[in-house]
């Protein structure tokens, strides 16, 4: 067990930040791995940052890349360790995954690549989306792309060390819509005098659920779930006038989700106008689907192989959303599980805590990963 990994991971477990205010846990890392000499630090913005790692002659780059991000959630572990910022906790595992990231460093510093390089990206802001967005735009990462790039998240429900795998879509793709109708407030005694929402609401509903309903149109799970619905004001004496709908729409297949997404458009668009409503349609966190290549997937399958651990090849993807799909969109990636054990609680439980006895199974597996892609240069 390697305890100085365990000792940082439980330092950045007890100290989390939001997404977008990751600025102690990033001077933290880049304090903990300039230990290790790596050859450049390269600042993306003021939060994310890659470790670079260079051979003396030219070759592929390979980027192995992980959150630095806790969510906004009050923690009840009980832990010596546990989260002192108040509502604030990482329950995802972030502070795992950057101690495997880190344990990585560790390694390849006593074993660094003779031609190419290899880069540790520390990614802010995952669970907002926003983070891989702002790193791909980066002019630093630009000047950094990867031919190979890699990412893990542990899986709670799975036995520990089982490695999960899945080509093409591992996770859903998935975006906040924000529907805004405006009519007209009257008196609620006269409501003939306005023009309500109320209405159109009732009707976007029921033709959402049987959008949902009707699989024939698209090639694979799909799900639209309706999260919040604001109508008028509280006020007996006012028939309303505005009103706002959010709705969550996510598809296993990117394809999938630009034909749930101009559906729902028609949908909501059609019965606004009927009613006489003006509508206004946003987006938000846009997630694309996690699309992995299967030279990567086979990969990691290998280097799985060769360090004695179980693999599992899921037929179905993950529901939830993760931003790398971003990546996935550009470069040859594998984004993969790791498994935190049958009975560890739920990913953003407030008990989650991350076990420490898999990260040396993540450090091993990525330093395979490096050695096995730097060997077919």
């Amino acid at each position: 067990m390697n305890k100085k990994m365990i000792a940082l991971r439980r330092e950045l477990h007890k100290y989390p930040e939001v997404s977008n205010g990751e600025y102690q846990t990033t001077d933290r890392i880049v304090n903990f791995i300039n230990e290790y000499k790596p050859d450049e630090v390269i600042r993306l913005g003021d939060k994310g940052v890659l470790f670079v790692f260079k051979g003396a002659e030219q070759g592929k780059t390979v980027m192995f890349r992980c959150e630095l991000d806790a969510l906004p959630i009050q923690e009840i572990s009980g832990l010596e360790y546990a989260s002192v910022n108040k509502g604030i906790s990482h329950v995802c595992g972030h502070d795992g995954h950057m101690a495997i990231v880190a344990g990585l460093a560790q390694k390849i510093s006593n074993d660094r690549p003779v031609k190419g390089k290899v880069i540790l990206l520390f990614q802010p802001a995952e669970e907002v989306e926003q983070g891989a967005c702002d790193v791909l735009e980066n002019v630093n990462f630009k000047n950094n792309e990867p031919d190979y790039l890699f990412a893990l998240h542990n899986i709670p429900g799975i036995k520990k060390h089982k490695i999960v795998l899945k080509k093409g879509s591992f996770a859903s793709g998935s975006k906040g819509m924000i529907v805004k109708l405006t009519g007209k407030t009257s008196h609620a005694a006269e409501p003939q005098d306005g023009i309500s929402p109320a209405g159109a609401i009732s009707q976007i509903i029921s033709k959402l659920h049987r959008l949902r309903a009707d699989k024939s149109l698209f090639s694979d799970f799909i799900l639209l779930t309706i999260i919040h619905i604001q109508l008028g004001e509280i006020s007996f004496g006012t028939s309303p006038g505005y009103a706002e709908m959010r709705i969550t729409l996510r598809a296993f297949e990117n394809e999938d989700l630009r034909l749930l997404t101009s559906l729902c458009e028609k949908i909501v668009k059609e019965i606004a106008e009927l009613e006489g409503l003006a509508c206004e349609i946003n987006y938000t966190e846009v997630f694309p689907a996690t699309m992995n290549s299967n030279g990567c997937v086979d990969i990691v399958e290998q280097a799985a192989k060769q360090n004695g651990l179980d693999v599992e090849h899921i037929k179905t993807p993950y529901k939830w959303s993760e931003d790398f799909g971003y990546y996935t969109e550009k470069f040859n990636a594998c984004y993969f599980g790791l498994g935190s054990g049958n009975e560890q609680p739920q990913l953003h439980n407030p008990d989650f805590d991350f076990p420490d006895d898999i990260m040396e199974t993540g450090i091993n597996l990525f330093y395979t990963i490096y050695k096995s892609t730097f060997s077919h240069d």
